[in-house]
């Protein structure tokens, strides 16, 4: 079974190479993040041709996500329980669901701003509030994964520089201590750091030539359970699909599962 999450940056400019992808990677179950588009724009026809089910959680903002799979999609929750708002609103960052033997979140952490935003303060409510929502799914006995764009690197060595980053979100102890929650729970990160070529960033801004240099971050993760863990028989970020016209600035990771 072979399970992805991609931050697609607009669905709708997306979706040519997004279909080609489905076609050519055999993904089973794809965490969708930043659809830029609301439910009903969700390219559910196009994707139905292709046999996916799609879960979609979105209001046409920059936020969105869903999870589209060939495989089953059950038990779809939309949201994040006990979540925080922000300007009044729960915004569509999480949804979850069932998917074959497999069950999964799409996460589209707040990215924080600066560290002395009301958002950056959001983002640690948000992170806290997803690690009581998945406690009881982390302890099962079913393979159980969060996937996404967490918008933490979660060690100086997953960003190209860790000078440049010093004082700004994304790396800060706090944001960090977040996903050392999620992993005294029982969830470990199962795809490693980018100490090689083979496993390298996630996310490379479109500005100042940041993908040809290759300064990046790993930023989208796959955090799972024990169950799932086990089953993994290998994980990649796919780097090809960040090249080229009209590509995300990030590209998929991709986790092959025995199960």
């Amino acid at each position: 079974m072979r399970i992805a999450t991609w931050n697609v940056n607009s669905i709708t400019a997306r979706l040519p190479r997004l279909l080609a992808w489905l076609e050519s990677s055999g993904t089973d179950v794809l965490c969708i993040q930043e659809t830029k588009c609301t439910a009903e724009q969700f390219p559910t026809d196009q994707l139905r041709e292709l046999g996916y089910e799609s879960a979609v959680h979105a209001d046409g903002r920059w936020n969105g996500v869903a999870v589209v799979s060939r495989v089953g999609l059950d038990d779809v929750v939309g949201g994040l329980p006990g979540g925080p708002e922000y300007d009044g609103v729960q915004e569509p960052r999480a949804i979850s669901a069932t998917c074959g033997p497999v069950r999964v979140w799409s996460v589209y952490v707040p990215n924080g701003r600066e560290v002395a935003h009301e958002h950056y303060a959001y983002k640690l409510n948000w992170l806290e509030a997803l690690q009581d929502a998945v406690a009881g799914d982390a302890a099962g006995e079913r393979p159980f994964a969060v996937l996404g764009d967490f918008n933490i690197a979660p060690t100086d060595d997953d960003v190209w520089n860790a000078a440049a980053f010093e004082g700004l979100t994304h790396v800060t102890a706090p944001e960090r201590a977040a996903l050392a929650g999620l992993r005294e729970l029982g969830l470990s990160d199962v795809v490693p750091r980018p100490l090689k070529y083979d496993h390298p960033f996630t996310y490379w801004d479109y500005r100042q030539l940041c993908f040809p240099k290759n300064r990046g971050m790993r930023i989208d993760l796959v955090y799972g359970n024990k169950p799932f863990a086990d089953a993994v028989k290998d994980s990649y970020v796919d780097r090809e699909e960040r090249k080229g016209k009209g590509a995300s600035d990030h590209a998929p990771v991709v986790v092959d599962l025995n199960v």
